[in-house]
């Protein structure tokens, strides 16, 4: 089973989300309404559209779960109310508007799985006042005391068998980690909320406040979770203060330094989020009784960009074919002999091109093959491994060519 499969089956296993979504669903879809379901995967909730009255809903599914929401709508009699669209919906057009745009795509805080760039890109495929399934995401966040992930992330702080591995902090305390936040971990019986509309197109969200201190420990790092609001009373959140909390983990945010803190003393939180990036920052300033301790980290820190990826990057350096570029771009340059019929290709290139459906004649083609500068032409009596051997200079991956095999540009005799 594909574990994408089974990731769909943790989602319709949680009551809680399954109910929450009936709910938003029966109280947003109208008879004769036509929906846009964004990320449909199994189809669950373009079947709940259909149930609630939708005259027509439109799935758009990029992976290959489209096709299990095909069969699971054929099974419930409803494959002619869906139109399956295999595209990402950036790259869709539809051919009605639709009054009814939906997608569970809020990720661990909110933003994870692209609602945001996604959401406000479908505003063209909907008619004017069209509703939204969420509508508003609020993201939350607060200091919090978790001893078990501050060691994991400073598990690097340690080595390993003699071995200096220090360095790898600076990626580390630059990450954001999926984590279940336990209720105990709070060290604040507030947190610093903000609500966007994901259809607004904000290039930046920012939550910004400051809480107090509940309770004496240690703040290892600040927890971060989402509220989303899909209907009028119909709320879905991974909240750790539920009272009903939707099965998905939390997102914690770590500190380098792990910092004492007493009832009363405040903690000021910025955290910065550009959705379409998937880049965070967050800035947490902690003012205890003696002193202030401040500390500023970035998932952008955390990417793992080699000295080679930022040269290529750099603005007025160009790119430079390797010489399998080369060898590719020269299969790519090779004039075609254009045929109603396949060519009588030797088996060591194609040993089942006959057992193959046949091609429009458009495709049919033989590369003129250029001289080896290595080894020069092959003539006939040449053996199949001296065919098919490869030489830095010109081998090439054939598929360009309808060919599914690596060869040396040798002109076969009589061609």
């Amino acid at each position: 089973m594909s574990l994408i499969v089974d990731e769909h089956r943790a989602y319709l296993s949680d009551p809680m989300r399954v109910r929450a979504f009936e709910r938003a669903i029966a109280a947003t879809v109208h008879a004769g309404d036509v929906v846009v379901d964004l990320g449909s995967g199994t189809a669950f909730l373009g079947l709940l559209a259909c149930r609630a009255g939708a005259r027509h809903v439109y799935a758009i599914e990029a992976n290959g779960m489209i096709e299990i929401g095909r069969a699971i709508a054929h099974a419930n009699g409803l494959a002619e109310r869906i139109t399956f669209i295999k595209r990402y919906s950036t790259d869709v057009t539809l051919p009605e508007p639709g009054d009814v745009l939906m997608a569970d795509l809020v990720g661990n805080m909110g933003f994870e799985l692209g609602l945001f760039d996604i959401y406000s890109d479908a505003r063209r495929f909907l008619k004017p006042g069209a509703r939204l399934i969420p509508r508003a995401v609020t993201m939350a966040v607060t200091p919090v005391e978790d001893t078990a992930r501050f060691d994991e992330v400073h598990f690097w702080t340690r080595g390993c068998s003699g071995i200096d591995t220090t360095p790898a902090l600076q990626w580390a305390v630059n990450t954001g980690y999926p984590r279940l936040l336990d209720p105990g971990a709070l060290l604040s019986d507030a947190a610093v909320r903000a609500t966007f509309d994901p259809s607004a197109g904000q290039a930046l969200l920012r939550i910004r406040g400051e809480v107090a201190v509940s309770r004496a420990g240690v703040v290892h790092g600040i927890g971060g979770w989402f509220e989303a609001d899909l209907a009028e009373g119909v709320s879905l959140s991974n909240s750790p203060l539920a009272t009903e909390r939707l099965n998905r983990r939390n997102v914690f945010f770590p500190l380098e330094h792990a910092v004492p803190v007493r009832p009363g003393d405040r903690v000021l939180l910025h955290v910065r989020i550009r959705p379409a990036d998937l880049v965070v920052s967050w800035d947490v300033e902690v003012h205890a009784a003696r002193a202030v301790h401040r500390e500023r980290h970035s998932t952008l820190g955390g990417m793992l960009l080699s000295r080679e990826d930022v040269e290529a990057n750099v603005p007025g350096s160009a790119p430079r074919l390797t010489p399998r570029g080369h060898a590719r771009r020269t299969v790519l340059d090779l004039p075609p002999i254009v045929s109603t019929t396949p060519p009588s290709s030797p088996s060591w290139i194609s040993p089942n091109w006959n057992a193959r459906p046949p091609l429009p004649p458009s495709v049919w083609w033989w590369p003129r093959c250029r001289p080896c500068p290595t080894h020069g032409s092959i003539r006939g009596g040449a053996t199949k491994e001296a065919r098919g051997s490869a030489c830095s200079a010109t081998t090439a991956t054939a598929s360009a060519t309808k060919i599914r095999s690596t060869f040396i540009f040798h002109r076969p005799t009589g061609r």
